[in-house]
């Protein structure tokens, strides 16, 4: 079978109409593959949180998702043990019906298990795929402590996953260089980085003047974040780093533009700070309206901490940054430095340090002689290494692997 006409089971841990990184991330994904000539359909675990239509498969955005019905309960261990097994039922039950050839299971490693799981007693091969690891992810949340039992049982289950699984892909080089590290073999692990879907995110709005006084920003500079609020992402830091930065650049303004568990510290933190009439608080948006937000700014900065997530993972926010136009300044942690190019694509300033994060802004709001140019280099390296209708081709070989082997596998029994 030619893998262009391949059909591939998504398993989610959730999706669309929910609006997340990770949503966006598979829907780019499943949009990419159908314009390459494949069937795509995808399936989310019990945790998927948002309410049911009452259809099944549900459409959204022109895409097709399967449900697992339940929600998890019971005691730590047995709720997720349940979980799974209640996910491969419900993956074979869709895989009888709608008969993939592939089942592309994505972290984290609860519907991976589930997935190979299903694919052994089907006799379909298996892709994992793994976006961040998860008991890192907790940590960086504050919801998980490094070392802690928890953790630990979260990689070994990721490890159990990857040796079970045909092919493994991961977002970067930092988490494939991890799992080496643990012993998994290299010539297993593809990487597939994060994309951004020009066709719907890469055609930036002018300017909105009026709308610029009306939320206080005036004429700028503009300095923008526009994400979700968690510790790890530094924001602390940014809000810290705004005195310094107006010392040198008094009409400079600071937009954060979103909501998540930091939030009410990151307002208190505001509001106590000298630079407080500088920075401005949007609230979460509709996705659908981030563009007219970062068409407001000059500089989008992500200013993320030093830890094991950071270093490993890389974002999405900075590529969908770049392809909107926008300069892009980051801390040097690993996942920024996979992405960014200091004074080439982007801005790189030191982790944990807002003297250093204010010293780098400032120099780059003073220095508008590079501004045109240094937004054209970081759009073309959009345009040519992370657009997902050229990204989504590198899967391609790795579907055509397994299916070759499955067919080899085939005839030799027959």
């Amino acid at each position: 079978m030619a893998v262009r006409m391949a059909r591939i089971l998504h398993i989610l841990d959730h999706s669309l109409p929910l609006q997340s990184g990770y949503t966006f991330r598979t829907r780019a994904i499943l949009k990419a593959q159908e314009g390459l000539g494949h069937e795509v359909r995808g399936l989310t675990g019990q945790r998927h949180a948002a309410p049911p239509t009452g259809a099944e498969p549900e459409d959204h955005d022109g895409l097709l998702f399967h449900r697992t019905p339940g929600k998890p309960s019971g005691p730590p261990g047995l709720a997720e043990w349940q979980e799974i097994g209640a996910l491969a039922r419900r993956i074979e039950a869709v895989a009888r019906e709608w008969r993939p050839d592939v089942l592309h299971a994505h972290s984290p490693a609860l519907g991976g298990l589930a997935a190979v799981r299903a694919g052994r007693r089907l006799g379909i091969p298996v892709v994992y795929e793994i976006r961040a690891f998860w008991e890192d992810a907790a940590v960086g949340n504050g919801t998980g402590s490094e070392g802690s039992l928890r953790y630990r049982l979260t990689r070994a289950l990721e490890d159990r996953v990857v040796r079970g699984a045909d092919a493994v892909v991961t977002i970067c080089e930092g988490l494939r260089s991890d799992l080496v590290s643990r012993g998994h073999a290299a010539s297993r692990i593809t990487i597939m980085p994060n994309g951004v879907d020009l066709a719907l995110f890469g055609q930036p709005l002018e300017r909105d003047a009026e709308f610029a006084r009306s939320l206080g920003l005036g004429d700028g500079p503009v300095i923008g974040f526009l994400g979700s609020f968690y510790p790890y992402e530094g924001l602390d830091d940014l809000i810290a780093a705004m005195p310094m930065i107006l010392t040198r650049q008094p009409d400079a303004r600071l937009l954060l533009v979103g909501g998540g568990p930091a939030e009410a510290q990151l307002r208190a933190q505001a509001a106590a700070s000298p630079a407080a009439a500088a920075i401005h608080f949007i609230g979460r948006v509709p996705h659908h309206e981030v563009d007219r937000y970062y068409a407001l700014v000059d500089v989008v900065c992500y200013p993320r901490k030093g830890m094991r997530l950071t270093d490993l993972v890389t974002p999405l926010k900075p590529l969908e940054a770049m392809a909107q136009g926008k300069l892009v300044a980051a801390s040097s942690v690993g996942g920024h430095r996979e992405l960014i190019e200091d004074g080439m694509t982007g801005t790189l300033f030191p982790p944990d340090h807002p003297a250093g994060l204010a010293t780098a802004m400032a120099d780059l709001l003073q220095d508008r002689g590079l501004w045109d140019a240094r937004r054209t280099v970081a759009r073309a390296f959009v345009e040519r290494a992370h657009d997902w209708s050229r990204n989504a081709v590198r899967y391609d070989s790795v579907y055509q692997t397994l299916l070759t082997r499955k067919q080899v596998i085939s005839g030799a029994a027959a």
